[in-house]
């Protein structure tokens, strides 16, 4: 049996050919009315795995071909062979085939991060009962607390080159499968003895570490320019959802299953994650095989980091002031926001006099409020930016109001003795930090777009500089003195990186 074949695709596109492809055929189209003409039929393969989809058309030919012939691919096949389908319908993929690959990334990020701070804010929880059963002063907790962040500061600036050369679906995968298990380890490590979970938090911290470098290289690369700042805000977001996750469960787990569920618990997602991350995720769209052509088209005209990078030119780098702007005020934004992170259920606990339950759960509504206006933040970045605004100024505008919102709030408390009003206060200090999002955080791919992880890398190893002194800081303060002193130390931070942003900062690219 001398079999024939006709491959007709509904998705057609001139990937394959240089010339023009046909129109996309309706539902109901013959193909008896096509005209004999050797060589006049093409078939257009999308390289796109899951909207390839073709109907064949097979029919026995033993016959003696015919002089009324059709070519396929150089070889004849006759009239007979083509099948009329009148019953053939157009092939609507479902929407979440159709649905932009770039933001698929972003929500696969967006995850990430949700996990990142899950199991972070848990050990704020858990230390209550912990500290309580194993005897630590809040010298001790301090201690404990800051660990996390000695792994952290060790892998910003190597993961941000990581990243950058070897692509971020690696790194970042990496990162939550490592913090993840350092999670799971945590109960173990306490029970083992002090060192002991002082290194594997610091363990945790290197996984968590790689984490915003890669991710601001994924972002780069698959992000367009007049969507950078809410996609940001959006994965960033995640990272305020984390907190609220992980605090408003943690008391519960606590409550019914003991401090170590928490860890198990939590500690045990990050699996799931990576099985989506591994099927789902590229680093760039060009090694995306899956990405619609149209999709491909607007990300390559409106990102700017394309090529892949082979050297890290660190002297061009650090001789810029805008650089120099981006680490400093990113030490002054972080060691306020890392105080809050590990020290607000204690805050709760000793000052407003709430239970473990009381503060795992009102710790939520200052993460709750981030994560709103960290959106709410990027869309109006993002629609000023496309009204003509220039990215400098946005820039600055955000970022101010990341500074001195958060200033003006926690100065009020002092002078508030009503817990709800405290409550209300951190929410606010915390929702008006969360514009950072779409001012710092959005800066480094304005600058440099091509190395904005190893960037993000280098500003926040300052950060988290910042978060390893504050935390510690914050513990030996309060044994020695009052809240009131470690909320002064944060607003004058605030207040000086203000300066400096607005001084030095710029949102047009300084390094190609």
């Amino acid at each position: 049996m001398n079999a024939r074949a006709l491959l007709c695709s509904p998705n057609l596109h001139s990937l394959y050919t240089s010339n023009r492809p046909p129109e996309k055929p309706s539902s109901s189209r013959s193909f008896r009315n096509l005209k004999p003409a050797p060589n006049s039929l093409r078939v257009w393969v999308y390289q796109r795995n899951r909207s390839g989809v073709f109907r064949v058309l097979v029919r026995s030919s033993d016959k003696r071909e015919s002089s009324n012939s059709y070519y396929v691919d150089g070889e004849r096949v006759s009239q007979n062979d083509v099948v009329s389908d009148s019953s053939t319908s157009s092939i609507v993929l479902p929407w979440w085939e159709e649905f932009p690959k770039r933001w698929v990334i972003v929500l696969l990020c967006f995850s990430a991060f949700l996990l990142c701070n899950m199991d972070r804010v848990n050990m704020s929880i858990a230390i209550l009962p912990m500290s309580a059963e194993y005897g630590w002063n809040p010298a001790t907790v301090g201690l404990i607390q800051s660990s996390f962040f000695w792994g952290y500061l060790l892998t910003q600036i190597a993961g941000g080159i990581w990243a950058d050369t070897v692509g971020g679906k690696r790194v970042l995968g990496f990162g939550v499968i490592w913090w993840s298990i350092a999670t799971i380890l945590t109960p173990v490590a306490a029970k083992l003895g002090l060192p002991y979970l002082l290194v594997v938090r610091a363990f945790m911290g290197v996984g968590e570490g790689v984490a915003m470098p890669a991710m601001n290289n994924i972002l780069s690369k698959w992000v367009p320019v007049q969507e950078r700042s809410r996609s940001l805000a959006l994965v960033y977001s995640g990272m305020y959802l984390g907190s609220v996750t992980g605090l408003a469960f943690s008391p519960f787990l606590i409550h019914h299953f003991g401090w170590p569920s928490v860890f198990y618990s939590f500690g045990s997602l990050g699996t799931v994650w990576l099985i989506l991350w591994l099927t789902k995720a590229e680093s760039s769209p060009l090694e995306d095989p899956t990405l619609l052509p149209e999709e491909r088209k607007l990300i390559a005209d409106n990102c700017a980091s394309k090529e892949p990078v082979k050297s890290i030119p660190w002297r061009l780098i650090l001789s810029k002031p805008p650089v120099w702007a981006l680490i400093g005020c990113h030490f002054c934004h972080n060691w306020g926001t890392f105080i809050l992170l590990t020290w607000m259920p204690t805050y709760y606990h000793q000052v407003l006099k709430f239970n473990l339950m009381e503060s795992g759960l009102l710790s939520v509504f200052p993460w709750m409020t981030m994560a709103i206006s960290a959106n709410a933040g990027g869309w109006i970045a993002d629609t000023l930016v496309s009204r003509g605004f220039s990215v400098t100024n946005v820039r600055k505008i955000m970022q101010t109001i990341g500074f001195l919102g958060p200033a003006f709030f926690l100065t009020q408390l002092k002078h508030i003795d009503s817990p709800t009003m405290a409550v209300l206060c951190m929410a606010c200090s915390q929702g008006t930090d969360a514009f950072s999002q779409s001012g710092l955080y959005s800066n480094h791919q304005d600058i440099a777009p091509r190395y904005s992880g190893v960037l993000l890398g280098l500003s926040n190893t300052a950060g988290v500089l910042a978060g390893v002194l504050g935390t510690a800081a914050t513990g030996h303060i309060l044994q020695h003195g009052s809240w009131d002193d470690v909320f002064t130390i944060s607003v004058g931070l605030y207040l000086v990186g203000t300066v400096v942003w607005n001084l030095f900062s710029t949102g047009e690219k300084i390094i190609d």
